[in-house]
């Protein structure tokens, strides 16, 4: 029982930066695993990046690497994710997601609960 609410997409051209953000609420205490995901038209769900609360541990698929950071405000129970240089590739929904454990964190099978999304358009 964690809700999780993302906000922070929007439209921008390639080369620039959003900040997406995702606040938790409910049952948060046994979380120690957040992530993002991003789903383009017709393709599967895509993990890009995750964080291990308990450490501070972050994971990014290669394609972001460099790009992107996620990061945490305990206070506020919100993780966001910095992305800059941004591509026509980056555009997709992307899905914010929390898990108990920090395994398989790039499969989104081992998460529990998400958020409703928010679109994220790169232009050229």
């Amino acid at each position: 029982q964690v809700q999780l609410v993302e906000s922070g997409g929007g439209l921008v051209q390639a080369g620039g930066s959003l900040r997406l953000s995702c606040a938790a609420s409910g049952r948060t205490s046994s979380t120690y695993k957040m992530g993002w995901f991003r789903q383009a038209p017709g393709k599967d769900r895509q993990f890009v990046a995750s964080l291990n609360l308990n450490g501070g541990r972050t994971d990014y698929v290669d394609s972001v690497k460099g790009r992107f950071t996620i990061s945490r405000d305990n206070a506020k129970n919100t993780v966001y994710l910095q992305m800059n240089s941004l591509e026509p590739e980056d555009t997709a929904i992307y899905f914010c997601a929390a898990g108990r454990y920090y395994i398989n964190y790039g499969s989104p099978s081992s998460y529990d609960s998400w958020g409703q999304g928010t679109q994220v358009t790169v232009s050229s």
